[in-house]
């Protein structure tokens, strides 16, 4: 059964295009730089909630027409599969994401779940096998069943930590089968409501030992590929521990976990913490850690993670600015953990949605390139920092002084204000998404 008779292949159309159905700047056999556009973007479509979503909010019943999704169980999973390869065909992205309750429902029994995933998994095997479509990543869900409701592996009862070692086992044994490129964790009820009965300390220790464990198990069974962490402040928790990325970055060291993992950054994740997107791109590219991404927007007058498809330039030029400067994502990429709006109820709305993503990276991938080309930015903050290339302020780079030394500096030192011109580098951005587009 066709699920999208209704579109056929998402064709490059080029910036004139009138065709809702095209790219416009996202053309994967484009060069840019030394690799095409397919290579560095490594564009994934997220399985939740592209097949799984329904329309469901807080406040309302299901709104979205899914044809795969008119029967339950393990039928509905069935459909999922066909449809979501044929989506991922008709669109032409490279790669595929998911959490296990997503490709399967859970059973009455933890065996019973594991056989509900052993029948899924076979037909995307089969199917990653006809298509060349790959696995960038999967992951366990170990957040929504009530079992979770405390937590998983920071949970307060061994038990629930048992069941979440178990889950996280079989995950890693499907990323063994289907090749995986990386395994993410989401602790989204990795952490507390209230500090009047928690013992920090204790789930802390007790997330590291979790992680530790599975690093062993990846290895028994030769999984060789990236583990991620992805790090989000709050929602459902009230506090999460890995609320961005400097706090897990801090945990990793603190754990020894550091050589191990790297983070899987989401857009929408870093404004709720009080980021930007570049700035937790930033962060993890000058500590080694930077790995994957999750591609999205959220709407900044709304407080909670809205995961829209992104669309500003801004921001995607200054993403792809990081990435480029990392040399890329390695075995990362960039899924769109992204739904359409609840009103956007037809199955072609999915395409939509992915295509103005992919046009945004594409668009800020071409200006963030030039950027680079031109050493504009480079230029500038060279120049800013120039006092410590010679001088005192060599002697502070390299350890050849002291305070008494500084202080005499300072007492026969005329110290010399400059502008920083923020605005006007602001222009020069702005300059250079339009020429660009």
């Amino acid at each position: 059964m066709a699920y999208f008779s209704q579109v056929g292949n998402i064709q490059f159309e080029g910036k004139d295009s009138k065709n809702p159905l095209a790219f416009k700047y996202y053309d994967p056999n484009a060069v840019i730089g030394d690799k095409t556009m397919k290579e560095t973007l490594r564009f994934a479509v997220a399985y939740w909630h592209t097949f799984t979503m329904n329309g469901t909010d807080p406040f309302g019943d299901a709104t979205m027409i899914r044809p795969w999704n008119d029967r339950g169980g393990m039928e509905a999973a069935k459909a999922r599969v066909e449809a979501a390869f044929e989506f991922f065909n008709k669109l032409g992205v490279e790669y595929f994401t998911f959490h296990d309750i997503d490709i399967a429902p859970e059973g009455d029994t933890l065996r019973e779940t594991y056989k509900n995933l052993d029948v899924i998994v076979a037909r995307i095997k089969e199917l990653m096998k006809a298509t060349g479509i790959k696995l960038l990543w999967n992951t366990s869900n170990l957040f929504a069943h009530p079992r979770f409701m405390r937590g998983a592996a920071t949970s307060p009862d061994a038990d629930v930590f048992a069941y979440a070692a178990a889950k996280v086992k079989k995950g890693l044994e499907i990323a063994k089968e289907l090749e995986a490129e990386n395994f993410v964790f989401w602790g989204g009820r990795e952490g507390y409501e209230s500090l009047l009965f928690t013992d920090m300390k204790r789930e802390l220790d007790n997330l590291a030992r979790f992680y530790h464990m599975a690093l062993d198990y990846a290895k028994e069974i030769g999984f060789e590929g990236q583990f991620l962490i992805e790090p989000k402040p709050k929602e459902p928790m009230k506090h999460q521990y890995d609320y961005d990325v400097a706090s897990a970055y801090a945990f990793l060291q603190e754990y020894g976990l550091v050589d191990h993992f790297k983070v899987n950054i989401e857009a929408n994740h870093a404004t709720l913490a009080g980021h930007t997107f570049e700035h937790e791109l930033h962060y993890a590219r000058i500590h080694g850690i930077l790995g994957s991404v999750d591609a999205n927007q959220g709407d900044l007058l709304l407080g909670w993670d809205t995961d829209e498809f992104p669309y500003d330039i801004y921001t995607t030029t200054l993403a792809m600015m990081e990435i480029l400067k990392n040399g890329g994502l390695g075995k990362g990429g960039l899924n769109f953990d992204a739904k359409v709006r609840r009103t956007s109820i037809e199955p072609v709305d999915l395409f939509f949605g992915h295509i103005v993503g992919m046009d945004s990276f594409a668009l800020g991938l071409k200006v963030a390139h030039r950027l680079l080309e031109d050493r504009v930015l480079e230029s500038f903050i060279e120049e800013r920092y120039k006092s410590y290339s010679d001088g005192i302020g060599r002697e502070i780079l390299e350890g050849k002084t002291d305070f008494r030394r500084l202080e005499e500096h300072a007492m026969n030192t005329d110290i010399q204000y400059r502008s920083d011109r923020l605005e006007m580098l602001r222009g020069i951005l702005n300059q250079y998404i339009k020429e660009t587009e």
